[in-house]
């Protein structure tokens, strides 16, 4: 095998040349025990404090409760409109509620919007209870969800967030989850949106989203509150703003920022700092999208393979994200290995396109093969294992 080969890409209004990156933006200060703000343009993580620091959650942890939800959602377990009946510990949660009672059925819709705007700790735990059957299995279910995400510095003991030993997690792993939860379920991401909520026979109650940035930045559409004693004020807030793209790909087209506060000393703090992130985030950096979604980014033989070459790209637009002015000084290398050898499957892993200015590495971003290279037959395989012989 010979060593890596490293392919230069050529982009196309983008100086090559090699110099030294100019110091990070330097985010603003923030009055929160820790927080991370994430571009989920270019999966970059642009500013952070204690971001592997355990902390209680509080109620962030309802985004795993509702991942799990929205997932059973996804395999037809649950439908939107099934009723769910209130068990006397759903009934029984303490905090925060949409004050359901043992004597109603509620739909799964209803509970949701519960969850995420009421932040309600019995709506947590009807669905918990719908998924799973009890509020333990569940548990489990979360924390197997939590490893899946790679939110290693994560336990869940409850649904709700409520305290008690053992439950904790971190900035960078709820930003994990957040980011994930929108991602991977965009048909439900409307419901951190919702402003105000009140299921119909409850009691007279606060009905409006803790998340006091859905009515300050238009912007802004979620994403979750959390409040304890211990946790602080919390808040994940996500915005998306439409800005122009520079680079050889460019086009106008959207930003989102994902900012998780934690620790804050109030309601109204928490959502001042994390305006404070957004707002800086989308005025120090700028976006660059490099290649379009299935574009290739090179295009290497391959060897004893039915095809002799595979475009290697992503599925999804190349974006990444620079200090505001500094795009022109974006380098880029494409990284894969020498010999590339069949088989291929289509997602497969096959290099790497690592972006620069200067020494600083900005992203390492995976490039896949986007279609299958299957083996060749026996003599392609024979004549090509002679050529790389003799090379």
């Amino acid at each position: 095998m010979k060593k890596l080969f490293c392919w230069l890409a050529a982009l196309v209004g983008l100086t090559m040349s090699a110099v030294s990156a100019q110091t990070a933006p330097q985010p603003p200060e923030i009055a929160a025990r820790s927080y991370l703000l994430l571009d989920l343009s270019s999966d970059q993580v642009l500013a952070a404090r204690e971001a592997d620091s355990p902390v209680q959650p509080a109620s962030l942890s309802k985004l795993m409760t509702a991942y799990l939800v929205f997932d059973a959602l996804r395999l037809e377990r649950l439908g939107l409109k099934q009723s769910l009946s209130v068990s006397e510990r759903a009934w029984r949660q303490p905090g925060s509620r949409m004050f359901i009672d043992t004597r109603m059925r509620v739909p799964v819709e209803d509970l949701l919007k519960g969850l995420l705007v009421q932040s309600g700790n019995d709506a947590a735990m009807v669905l918990a209870e719908g998924v799973a059957g009890s509020e333990e299995r569940f548990v489990q279910l979360m924390n197997e969800q939590a490893r899946a995400l790679g939110m290693q510095s994560t336990r869940f003991v409850n649904p709700t967030g409520l305290p008690q030993p053992g439950q904790q997690s971190t900035a960078r792993d709820l930003a994990v989850l957040a980011s994930r939860l929108l991602r991977d379920f965009p048909e439900r991401a409307h419901l951190h949106a919702i402003r105000k909520y009140h299921y119909e026979g409850t009691p007279p109650a606060n009905d409006s989203n803790r998340n006091l940035l859905l009515f300050r930045d238009p912007s802004v559409d979620g994403l979750k509150t959390g409040h304890t004693e211990t946790a602080g004020y919390c808040l994940i807030a996500t915005a998306q703003r439409e800005f122009p793209r520079l680079g050889p790909a460019g086009a106008p087209g959207a930003r989102r920022l994902l900012a998780v506060v934690l620790g804050a000393d109030s309601e109204n703090a928490r959502a001042s700092e994390a305006q404070k992130l957004l707002n800086w985030g989308y005025a120090a950096f700028e976006a660059v999208k490099l290649f379009e979604a299935n574009q290739p980014v090179l295009t290497p033989a391959v060897w004893k393979g039915q095809s002799a070459q595979v475009r290697l790209g992503r599925p999804q637009a190349v974006v990444v994200t620079v200090p505001a002015g500094q795009a022109g000084r974006l380098q880029t290398e494409a990284v894969r290995p020498d010999p590339l050898i069949a088989p291929l499957k289509k997602g497969q892993i096959s290099g790497t396109l690592k972006v620069k200015i200067g020494e600083h590495t900005l992203s390492n971003i995976p490039l896949i093969a986007l279609e299958s290279v299957e083996e060749a037959g026996l003599i392609g395989r024979a004549w090509d294992a002679f050529r790389l012989w003799i090379q």
